[in-house]
């Protein structure tokens, strides 16, 4: 099995590609903040979960890439707020 059968990596690659066309209608005055911030961390999650799989027989790397898969889902809640407000 790779990385692309993983749940995880699925819904967030759905939703990367969600928030890439979604940014796509945003005002340009947000175009290299916030469109730019939320497209990079929606993308890292999907990155971060890819390299935990090939690392996956070392655990303590394993679980750092988890973690930061964990922390750029955080972040992109974070703009996902920001963009709602």
């Amino acid at each position: 099995m790779g990385f692309k059968k993983l749940l995880a990596y699925q819904r967030g690659f759905d939703l990367a590609m969600d928030i890439f066309h979604v940014t796509k209608g945003f005002p340009k005055s947000e175009q290299f903040v916030l469109t730019s911030q939320m497209v990079r961390s929606s993308r890292a999650v999907c990155s971060a979960i890819a390299e935990a799989y090939r690392k996956r027989q070392y655990e303590k790397h394993f679980k750092s890439k988890l973690s930061d898969a964990d922390s750029e889902n955080s972040e992109t809640q974070l703009w996902l707020d920001f963009a709602l407000a």
